[in-house]
Formats: C-alpha cells, sequence, structure tokens
C-alpha cells in the first residue's frame, strides 16, 4: 500500500504507571523526507520510535506507517520499516559481506550474494567486504548496519541516535550514508541529540518537549520563530572539529 505521508501520528499518548510520556502526539513525515526528532533525555523520542515500529503499543491515539495502522496490522507495518538503534547491531565474527548475505537470505531475498554487492557498493565498503567486521572502524560499522537494514528496500526507516559514540570523521560517513537514503525516495525519521546534525540532514525539524510537539517545520522555518537575527561582525575562529577533520584528512567518503 502506497500512502501520501508514510508517517501519520494523531493524538497519540504513552504512560509508564504514573509517568506520562507522550500526551498527544501529532506527527506526519512526507515521502522521500528526512525529520529530525530532537528533544532532552527523556522527551519520549525512543518511545515514539518504538511505538512506530511495533515494539510498544500505545495507550491512545492512531498511528500509520505506510498506510497500515500499527496496532491492528502490525505484520504489514515490519514488513515495510527498518530499525537502527543507537549500536551498530553487526556480527563481528563474519566479513560486511557475510553480514549483507545473512539478511538477504533471512529476508527471503532471491538472490543474497547480488543483494550484498550492491548494498557495499552503495555504501563504498566494496573493499572491506571481505574483512571481518571486527577490523571495521566505528563509521564503517555504522555505514554496514544501516546497510544491513536496508535490505528488501524498505519504504521507512527509524534511526535512533545513529551516530551515538562515533567520531567526527565516522558522523560524516554516516551522515553521507543518510543523505543516500532520502535521495533514493526512503522515508527516515531520525532522533538525535546533535544539533548540528539535525540542520545538515534534515528536511524538516520537529521538537518533542513534556510529550508534546511544540514546533515542526524546516529549519527556515523555525528560524522565523524567533526574532530577526542582528548582522554583526565578528573574526571566524575555526571549530575544533574543523581542525580535526583538517589534520585527519577532511571528509570522509560520502
Amino acid at each position: 500500500m502506497i500512502a501520501a505521508e508514510p508517517i501519520r501520528v494523531r493524538g497519540l499518548e504513552k504512560s509508564y504507571g504514573d509517568l506520562r510520556v507522550l500526551r498527544g502526539v501529532d506527527l506526519e513525515v512526507g515521502r522521500g523526507t528526512i525529520l529530525a526528532l530532537l528533544g532532552s533525555n527523556g522527551a519520549g523520542k525512543t518511545t515514539l520510535v518504538r511505538i512506530l515500529s511495533t515494539l510498544l503499543r500505545a495507550d491512545a491515539g492512531a498511528v500509520e506507517v505506510n498506510g497500515n495502522d500499527v496496532a491492528a496490522r502490525p505484520a504489514r507495518v515490519r514488513e515495510a520499516i527498518s530499525l537502527t538503534g543507537q549500536f551498530a547491531a553487526v556480527d563481528e565474527v563474519l566479513t560486511g559481506r557475510e553480514n549483507l548475505v545473512l539478511v538477504a537470505r533471512l529476508r527471503h531475498r532471491r538472490d543474497p550474494g547480488a543483494t550484498a554487492d550492491a548494498l557495499l557498493a552503495r555504501f563504498s565498503l566494496v573493499e572491506a567486504g571481505g574483512r571481518r567486521v571486527a577490523t571495521y572502524s566505528g563509521g564503517m560499522r555504522r555505514r554496514l548496519d544501516i546497510a544491513m537494514s536496508l535490505v528488501g528496500d524498505p519504504p521507512v526507516v527509524f534511526l535512533d541516535e545513529p551516530t551515538t559514540g562515533l567520531d567526527p570523521q565516522a558522523r560524516l560517513e554516516v551522515w553521507g550514508a543518510v543523505r543516500e537514503l532520502a535521495q533514493s525516495g526512503t522515508t527516515v525519521l531520525l532522533t538525535t541529540q546533535h544539533l548540528e546534525e539535525a540542520e545538515q540532514l534534515a528536511g524538516r525539524i520537529a521538537i518533542l518537549h513534556e510529550g508534546r510537539i511544540i514546533a515542526n517545520g524546516t529549519l527556515a522555518e523555525l528560524k522565523r520563530l524567533l526574532p530577526p537575527a542582528r548582522v554583526e561582525y565578528v573574526e571566524k575562529q575555526p571549530t575544533l572539529e574543523e581542525i580535526f577533520l583538517a589534520l585527519v584528512g577532511g571528509a570522509a567518503k560520502a
């Protein structure tokens, strides 16, 4: 089923005992969009993702993913999504290619080897494909993790803080992989603690606070919520991240 908005949430509520985590969340994400979901620790970002991915039941509200109600048709939802958590779920004993072939077989792909090779090429891992994942850098593991999540071409991908624990160069590698998803038409809901990550990747940004979405729009639209910027002339100094990347060789592969 093809839905105009692959993710639709209306009046979503969820409590843990007396603690109300989600208090009436409304949210829509358009096809091929990267939406960054921002919020402080405990705001409910992961709870929302777990409900969208059928891992947790809502107390109230309506939630649809790719045109399917997550409560009434959870199996259909799971067929249409992929979920990547905060830590790469890869088998370090296997090679990168073997990890991809294993997932392709589990998803009953007709040619697991061809599927694996195509994803290795897509995420610039061809040369590393024959090496054990234990030898991979953090950025390579995360790129492989995202590649594994794309076996079967799911139309909706949830990325829950995908750059947690990565160094600046590895984070740039992951950003390139995420941009590739949206360019191919995949809908991405990204939770992150890094505001710069949201600025770099997201077509739209939603802010979750005290159980509700308090702002939702493009970066330009959110900027208009504040008073106009003042023009000041200051000396521009390089950031520590810019210095680090310059010294270690600049941006990684996209």
